[in-house]
């Protein structure tokens, strides 16, 4: 399994790098020289550079570092690793699930040794990759989407899905997952719309500067493919927004719902985006309402999977989401921002502490007011169903038979007095007596209707027939 974990690892990094390789090469044609160097070995150390950039590894340049990489350029080594996996899965025998971890560590290492090595080669007089950090985020990567490949290919050939594999979960555990997946997918959503609708309200002003650019046909594209790979980015720089702390173009400036403050920026189309310094926009102040919504998204999706038995209990797991969703807010903040080299830009993009804890704060006290809510709804409906389902089976009022002379009606009897339903345990034997003719009459009515028989009640009043009466043992006795 590791000779074929290594094999799997060495293809993948290969078929990015030759990827990587032809895009350099276009942009080598269609820029000036200069830009990607003088010869092909230039250009391949380029290629490496980027290839690195693809897995999130910084690099040093003369007066700061690059740390802002685009997080779109990681789907490419992520869905060939993710490739390798299953392919991992169907060369190895793996027959159980918990195997996924071990297969995940033999594609996992051998990438991160890779990584290693190509940090090595890429390196320049000018720029210097990180290679602990190479080696660290190649095998985070690896692991993550490797291991996800492997998983889909053990699920694919047991013939199980993704909604089975959650059930094999702990069900905190699973519930935790899907609240905060679901309140962090609210953030997202409210960062995305929040980026295009000040993009197309300031569409003008990006127009322009990629006329001022002149890149021609195919440094648009390539400036295109820029912009969409810093797309994420821009996603989590709205999400950043929209909780509060905002997120920084440089050293002194600050965009946030308080104000905007900002000061020369590069030519890139998408910063057409950004507001303008002064008072924030007023209709970006809607954006604030989202942490709330995720909150109460979260807290509803955390008890729905798994409602908590104690009411005490279920606050606290709401705020245990919003704990794990600023964790994760926190994580993609730090991911999503970095110095762009040295001076002005050596601080771009959101605090990753700052929005974490605001996160947190804001999603856990209302996914915990919509936890406990949503416990006691779910408990004061199940109790509900619960005394439906003991309550005693009622059978419906019998109709009384027309009677020409009273004038009753159906459900009345001849003195025009409603009938209530038969119940099998009434009435008792001495009321029956009593009653005489009219009790059996209504027996009668019932068993013709709804097929009851009373074999109980038909012995004991075979054995009171069957017993003679004082006056009769007289008679009898006297003859």
């Amino acid at each position: 399994m590791y000779t074929t974990g290594g094999i799997a690892a060495a293809s993948a990094a290969a078929i990015g790098l030759a990827t990587l390789m032809t895009l350099t090469l276009i942009g080598w044609v269609a820029a000036p020289r200069a830009t990607f160097g003088e010869s092909v070995g230039d250009v391949f150390r380029v290629a490496v550079q980027a290839w690195l950039v693809g897995h999130h590894v910084g690099f040093a340049v003369p007066g700061g570092s690059v740390g802002m990489l685009p997080l779109g350029l990681v789907v490419l080594p992520g869905l060939l690793l993710y490739r390798a996996g299953r392919r991992l899965a169907q060369h190895c025998w793996l027959p159980r699930l918990r195997n996924t971890f071990s297969a995940a560590l033999a594609l996992a290492g051998p990438y991160a040794a890779i990584s290693g090595t190509l940090a090595l080669i890429g390196r320049t007089e000018v720029v210097r990759p990180g290679v602990l950090q190479a080696l660290v985020a190649g095998f985070v990567l690896a692991f993550l989407a490797g291991g996800l490949g492997v998983l889909r290919q053990l699920l694919r050939d047991k013939r199980l899905g993704w909604s089975r594999m959650l059930e094999l979960m702990p069900a905190r555990s699973r519930s935790l997952l899907v609240g905060t997946a679901s309140a962090t997918a609210t953030l997202l959503l409210a960062g995305t719309v929040l980026f295009f609708t000040s993009l197309l309200l300031n569409i003008g002003e990006a127009v322009e500067v990629t006329r001022g650019l002149s890149p021609g046909w195919v440094g648009g594209v390539l400036l295109v493919l820029t912009q969409l790979l810093y797309l994420p980015n821009a996603v989590i720089f709205g999400m950043s927004y929209a909780v509060g702390p905002g997120f920084a173009v440089g050293t002194g400036t600050m965009v946030a719902p308080t104000g905007v403050a900002l000061g020369p920026l590069p030519q890139l189309p998408m910063l057409a985006a950004l507001p303008e310094s002064g008072p924030a926009p007023l209709v970006s102040l809607l954006a604030l309402a989202a942490p709330f919504i995720a909150g109460g998204v979260g807290g509803a999706w955390t008890l729905r999977s798994a409602p908590a038995v104690v009411s005490e209990a279920a606050p606290l797991w709401g705020f245990v989401c919003g704990l794990t969703t600023g964790v994760l807010c926190a994580v993609l903040a730090l991911l999503a921002g970095g110095p762009l080299g040295g001076e002005r830009l050596v601080d771009v993009g959101p605090s990753p502490w700052q929005v974490g804890l605001v996160t947190a704060l804001q999603v856990g006290v209302t996914a915990a007011v919509t936890a406990w809510v949503a416990n006691w709804l779910h408990f004061r409906r199940s109790a509900q169903e619960q005394a439906e389902r003991d309550a005693p089976d009622r059978a419906a009022p019998v109709p009384a038979r027309q009677s020409t002379e009273s004038g009753a009606g159906a459900g009345a009897d001849s003195r025009g007095r409603r009938r209530w339903p038969i119940r099998l345990s009434w009435p008792s034997l001495p009321l029956r007596l009593r009653w005489g003719r009219a009790a059996a009459r209504e027996e009668a009515d019932a068993e013709e209707l709804y097929g009851i028989t009373y074999e109980a009640w038909r012995s004991e009043e075979s054995s009171v027939e069957a017993t003679p009466d004082v006056g009769e043992r007289d008679a009898s006795r006297k003859v």
